[in-house]
């Protein structure tokens, strides 16, 4: 198992809600969303499969490029594609009302 940190001081925007999508199964993940109670946003990460920081660096920058909600987010990974990740947050998003 690894597992990751990666901040985002730039996502400020208060989030009240909380949101649970996804399943810690082969080639899956799931996606816990709560308000940040820090400054900014935050990620932590447990994944099976190792080796591959710089790939969920990139996917998580995308992101908050186009979300600025302060949020906590725990993921625990099974091994998901950089595009099931995305799918997975987004629908999270959408879960949270934007």
């Amino acid at each position: 198992m690894e597992n990751m940190e990666f901040k985002y001081p730039e996502a400020t925007r208060p989030i009240t809600g909380r949101a649970h999508v996804g399943v810690v199964a082969s080639g899956d993940m799931e996606v816990l969303i709560e308000p940040s109670q820090a400054a900014g946003a935050s990620v932590s990460i447990t994944t099976s499969v190792q080796g591959f920081q710089g790939t969920w660096q990139a996917v998580f920058d995308r992101f908050f490029s186009r979300y600025d909600g302060a949020v906590r987010i725990v993921i625990n990974d099974s091994g998901a594609t950089p595009g099931s990740v995305m799918l997975r947050l987004q629908q999270a998003a959408e879960v949270l009302g934007k």
